[in-house]
């Protein structure tokens, strides 16, 4: 094969391979700027603010939690790394303490359970009472877990675009040393010999 067909045939490939990484690139920046914009917005719009440093409920806290919520202490809620910090560091510390650390649907049956219970037997004031404190924490753990559970939809979404931010950086990177190999590549092909071969 003829040296300058072979380096034609390399060069068009590094062309094509050029045109392909910056494409995927600008792509992938877009997605990136849509996810982060988006997950922005919408959290925005929520007006979620990050406890006081100085309050109690953040003092109120358990280290590992607090520890968490501290560098966004009095901030308000708006990128994907504070959702999620504030989902599992202040929504589930609260949540644990709400029934003994059991969950929404662990308690669901019982308080269900519990109110037709008491629906049936409406002279028992103490089963009243319980089935109502049960009634209520089902109903403080279906909110709790509900805003915890958007708040880390709102994370996962914000970090699939980091990781098309990150990615767009290595296809503009790919993308550019394609582009000066490419021009290497033709840069040689002029200089070599139709009669050269390999």
């Amino acid at each position: 094969m003829r040296r300058r067909k072979f380096d034609g045939i390399v060069s068009a490939i590094g062309a094509g391979l050029t045109v392909f990484l910056l494409v995927a690139a600008g792509l992938l920046n877009w997605g990136y700027s849509f996810a982060n914009q988006n997950v922005s917005d919408q959290l925005t719009a929520q007006k979620i603010m990050f406890p006081a440093a100085d309050s109690e409920s953040l003092k109120a806290l358990p280290e590992d939690d607090r520890s968490a919520i501290e560098p966004f202490a009095g901030l308000p809620l708006t990128t994907g790394e504070q959702a999620r910090a504030y989902a599992m560091h202040y929504i589930g510390s609260h949540v644990k303490n709400i029934a003994g650390g059991k969950t929404y649907s662990e308690v669901s049956g019982a308080a269900l359970a519990k109110n037709a219970e008491a629906k049936a037997n409406l002279d028992n004031a103490a089963l009243a009472e319980e089935a109502a404190t049960l009634m209520g924490q089902r109903q403080t753990l279906f909110m709790g877990e509900t805003l915890k559970g958007l708040l880390l939809n709102a994370f996962a979404f914000w970090q699939v675009g980091q990781i098309a931010m990150y990615a767009s950086i290595a296809s503009l990177i790919g993308g550019i040393l394609m582009l000066i190999l490419t021009v290497m590549g033709y840069t040689h092909l002029r200089s070599t010999s139709s009669e050269t071969t390999i």
